[in-house]
């Protein structure tokens, strides 16, 4: 079986990530799977929602925003704003950042902070949530060590490493890390949120009118397990190359 881009079914597409894209968030990168480009910008500020103040929750708080700007498609995506609301598929992709991220960082840890993520899709071939949450970590480590270097905050609230990645059943082959491509024509699609030592943080999935075996399930989490190993390597391999004073 040929891929559209040549890769094998294993392969995952070129993963960068330009640092400082967003100079005045706390941490920043430019993540790219391939031709799909995200913004991921942090910014932490002090203070948490009243409702924790409220309930007496000890902490701080993190909370995720995302966002396809109108040229990131062929066809322009009007922006949210201009219907009065948020799609349900921003809504529900946003919501899936913020759980993976409050997943890996130790929020007591956070202090008396609120933690903003923004994920901006510049440029969408496939993946974008995916690669919103991989870039989001390096983001947020950014963050935390830019903190710690101004003796601001002791050790870094990040728990563990976070990244995630797609893997589905094209033309009745197992692949990983899906583009554009591959998950219009898909049977099956699957997006694995995993930690740095590979418990699961959340998997989607389902068949695309379609059903898939045990053993096709069984092949997906073994290849996303080897792209997840490979993203954590990636992002460390940035993070410890990055300019952090």
């Amino acid at each position: 079986m040929d891929r559209p881009d040549g890769r094998t079914p294993g392969q995952l597409r070129p993963i960068t990530f330009q640092p400082d894209i967003a100079p005045h968030a706390s941490g920043s990168v430019l993540v790219s799977f391939g031709d799909t480009q995200v913004i991921c910008a942090v910014m932490i500020e002090p203070g948490v929602p009243r409702w924790m103040l409220q309930q007496d929750v000890p902490g701080g708080w993190l909370t995720a925003e995302y966002n396809m700007l109108p040229y990131s498609t062929l066809q322009r995506k009007p922006r949210d704003i201009s219907r009065g609301r948020l799609d349900g598929r921003s809504s529900e992709i946003q919501r899936l950042i913020g759980r993976s991220l409050r997943a890996v960082v130790d929020l007591k840890a956070l202090g008396q902070r609120t933690m903003w993520v923004d994920c901006d899709v510049l440029r969408a071939d496939g993946g974008t949530r995916t690669a919103s949450i991989t870039g989001a970590t390096v983001a947020a480590e950014m963050a935390f060590r830019r903190l710690i270097a101004r003796g601001e905050m002791k050790q870094s609230p990040m728990k563990q490493l976070a990244a995630a990645v797609s893997a589905g059943v094209f033309e009745d082959v197992c692949v990983l890390d899906l583009n554009y491509p591959e998950d219009k024509d898909a049977s099956v699609d699957f997006n694995y949120v995993m930690t740095e030592s590979l418990d699961l943080i959340e998997m989607q999935g389902s068949g695309e009118e379609a059903t898939f075996t045990e053993a096709q399930m069984l092949e997906m989490l073994a290849l996303s397990k080897a792209g997840v190993t490979e993203l954590c390597r990636l992002q460390r391999e940035a993070l410890d190359s990055f300019d952090l004073s």
